[in-house]
């Protein structure tokens, strides 16, 4: 069946911030969510004071039930490598190799997929702002800018807090509950994550964010470790 679309009635569930967000992304009249695809350039680093690498991602992301796959291929001292995030129903992976053959990352577990579950919600925050009215998020509201939003997905619980501008897009994303990679490949480490975005587009019916960056807060000092181009979102 056809997914029904969004009424401004829909929108009186959720804080006036996310409404007013989900209006100026211009969800109301547009189907509910089901999932989306989205093509991404840019750069990644592993550290503060790691090279720079080229990257292309493509990502395929669901709702019902929540799952994420994110590839990407960059440039590591002129040689290949490519990575996969996987999310699926009850467990998460990443996986990372040098010339597609020499497994350089490979971390899984409870851990992972709870720091996962963080990404999903930014990923509903960015990319498909219309599927904020099913997930199952509790709101709070922290200031006349910002809200807090609690996201369970089956055993896992995280938070992050969303800061929107005077145009009521969202201009940041912050969450203590997704650990950075450890410079080993192994370890996870308790850092707090944070997406603050660049600009906004017209993508298909929608406005989206198009340009942003990642980043992570040790106590050596914040870093963006991802800069990155949305190039289309369907």
């Amino acid at each position: 069946a056809r997914p029904r679309q969004i009424t401004e009635a829909d929108l009186a569930t959720l804080p006036p911030l996310v409404q007013r967000y989900l209006r100026f992304a211009g969800v109301v009249g547009t189907p509910r969510v089901q999932g989306f695809r989205a093509l991404m350039t840019g750069r990644i680093r592993s550290s503060a004071t790691s090279p720079w690498m080229p990257f292309v991602a493509e990502q395929h992301s669901f709702f019902d039930p929540p799952r994420r796959y994110f590839w990407m291929e960059a440039t590591r001292g002129g040689l290949p490598l490519d990575g996969l995030h996987a999310y699926g129903e009850t467990d998460a992976s990443m996986r990372i190799r040098l010339l597609s053959l020499v497994p350089v990352v490979r971390v899984e577990g409870p851990q992972l997929r709870r720091g996962e579950t963080v990404t999903v919600l930014n990923d509903a925050c960015l990319f498909a702002p219309g599927s904020l009215l099913d997930l199952q998020i509790r709101w709070r509201a922290l200031d006349e800018r910002s809200v807090e939003a609690t996201y369970t997905n089956g055993p896992h619980t995280v938070r992050a807090a969303l800061a929107f501008d005077d145009n009521g897009a969202l201009v940041d994303f912050r969450s203590d509950d997704r650990p950075a990679l450890a410079e080993d490949g192994k370890a996870l480490l308790a850092q707090r994550w944070s997406t603050p975005i660049r600009e906004y587009r017209r993508m298909g019916a929608l406005r989206l964010a198009a340009s942003g960056e990642a980043r992570y807060s040790p106590s050596s000092g914040e870093y963006a470790y991802i800069e990155l181009e949305v190039r289309e979102v369907t």
